[in-house]
């Protein structure tokens, strides 16, 4: 899946706020939960397989960022754009063997790689047969545009003669770390939770450093016997009555 999406967020007035940095760790994971949660949805898949793919040591999944393009570069633009529709094969790399000059009288597909340093022979038919589970069905869409970019939008723009504009870019004043250490609050807005109260004093707890090595992760979570704990709902909210005396 190859996507253009937009380094920030557009405003009612069209203004763009540029995003901090993104962690490719996060978003990997993010990834392969919405697409495990998909296929599990659609019954392709049970809760021990997810179980087992996310035990394992490479994910299987993998996230990569390309460099910035601005929107005054046309040239980085139309080789973004042209790179996400290309075909899956360059014709260029391809080299046709008709059977009448083909030892074995059987027409081949010579195919050789993008670093050029191997090759791969097909029996032409064999070739066609791969080549065309490529090819999109009927009425099928190869490319989708949401938000800023969908129809309903451009349309809106449109309507409103603003489509030709370029919104103005403001740059993000938040760091990367700083805007990484707002899951607090992006859990208690989602949850209802806040996760920094304790759960047994109710007092307020602070960050004291936040740990990143997946082994010293591991460690801490069996001891609490919370490594093995997958899959399960969001806390529920907890409510507390108060009592007002009166003298």
């Amino acid at each position: 899946m190859h996507s253009t999406v937009s380094d920030g967020c557009f405003q009612d007035n069209d203004d763009f706020h540029m995003a901090p940095g993104f962690f490719l760790e996060d978003l990997e994971e993010i990834f392969q939960y919405e697409v495990l949660k998909m296929l599990k949805k659609e019954g392709k898949i049970i809760n021990a397989i997810i179980e087992m793919m996310l035990s394992w040591r490479h994910s299987g999944f993998h996230v990569y960022i390309g460099s910035k393009i601005f929107s005054d570069d046309k040239a980085g633009l139309g080789n973004l754009a042209r790179y996400i529709i290309r075909a899956c094969f360059s014709q260029e790399r391809m080299v046709y063997i008709p059977a009448k000059v083909s030892d074995d009288n059987t027409a081949k597909v010579v195919y050789t790689s993008k670093n050029r340093k191997s090759r791969k022979t097909f029996n032409a038919l064999d070739w066609l047969a791969r080549l065309v589970t490529h090819i999109p069905g009927r009425y099928e869409q190869t490319v989708r545009y949401y938000g800023y970019y969908s129809n309903k939008s451009r349309g809106m723009r449109r309507k409103a003669e603003a489509d030709g504009s370029i919104p103005a870019v403001i740059p993000n004043g938040m760091s990367s770390k700083e805007s990484r250490q707002n899951w607090a609050r992006l859990i208690q807005k989602i949850y209802e939770v806040d996760p920094l109260v304790c759960p047994k004093c109710w007092g307020k707890m602070h960050i004291i450093s936040f740990i990143e090595e997946l082994d010293v992760i591991e460690k801490i979570l069996r001891h609490l016997g919370l490594w093995e704990i997958r899959n399960h709902d969001p806390p529920q909210p907890q409510c507390h009555k108060v009592k007002m005396l009166s003298g």
